[in-house]
């Protein structure tokens, strides 16, 4: 495995549009994509919760998972921040070269 995605969540749009910019900009990422709204409910401080986010997955490689969760941690507006690294087993090698090209 050497291509991950990256994901996290934020109370705004704009929020993550704005990692999003930021990381592709640092090169932490090749590609960053908003999705949104989702509904998330989840339990916090022992109280169930149900808020509308908007998720930002972004595309990087491996070498870059722990400078992008680091990245994405001192700038998210949440206290404990979701940010987690799913692999890529396979796609377009194409896509893949690309993202690592963007990334270096």
């Amino acid at each position: 495995m050497t291509h991950v995605v990256v994901l996290t969540t934020t109370p705004t749009e704009d929020a993550a549009a704005e990692l999003g910019r930021a990381a592709v900009t640092a090169r932490l990422a090749a590609c960053a994509q908003v999705v949104g709204p989702i509904r998330s409910v989840y339990r916090w401080d022992g109280e169930i919760q149900d808020d509308t986010e908007h998720q930002c997955l972004f595309k990087t490689t491996l070498e870059r998972v722990e400078p992008l969760t680091a990245f994405i941690t001192e700038r998210h507006p949440y206290d404990v921040p979701e940010v987690i690294a799913l692999p890529v087993v396979g796609g377009s090698a194409g896509y893949l070269d690309w993202v690592s090209a963007e990334t270096r």
